[in-house]
């Protein structure tokens, strides 16, 4: 599907310096250097010297940003962007793939935080044994056996 480039679409530059691509991607100056570093982004270097980036790198700050906020690993968006980073262009199939990937991640790790947040006023297992269900579900601190920690927050079961 081809896609209508109005006039000053065309006008755009296909490359920005840090500072442009700063301020359109409201990602500050020192963590765009920082992700280059890491090999998340790349840049050119213009004739005296100066970072220019192709304007794709909006788009790799931008699922950056998002695999962030969602709490994906660093390590886990730099594979993910992998071939992008190395110049295949990132259009929505692949940012698809991408997102199916951390889809299942987020799903377990909401299930894992309703599973807390539904046991904060519960017996949790960890050892205090002062709330009152604790006789119940953790008679004589047999969460212990578990290991430590408080294992009622993991999962289903205290005991």
């Amino acid at each position: 599907m081809s896609r209508k480039i109005n006039s000053s679409q065309s006008s755009l530059p296909n490359s920005l310096p840090v500072g442009a691509l700063s301020r359109r991607s409201g990602i500050p100056v020192s963590a765009i250097r920082f992700y280059e570093r890491e090999g998340l982004l790349t840049a050119s270097r213009n004739a005296i010297g100066h970072r220019r980036y192709g304007r794709a790198s909006l788009r790799i700050l931008a699922i950056i940003k998002a695999g962030q906020q969602a709490g994906i690993p660093l390590a886990e968006i730099r594979t993910a962007l992998g071939p992008a980073v190395n110049g295949l262009p990132l259009d929505r199939d692949r940012w698809r793939r991408i997102s199916e990937g951390w889809r299942a991640d987020l799903d377990r790790r909401i299930h894992l935080l309703q599973n807390v947040r539904d046991r904060l006023s519960d017996c949790i297992g960890c050892g205090c044994l002062s709330h009152e269900l604790c006789a119940m579900i953790n008679p004589a601190d047999t969460a212990a056996d578990r290991g430590p920690g408080a294992p009622g927050l993991a999962g289903p079961e205290i005991a």
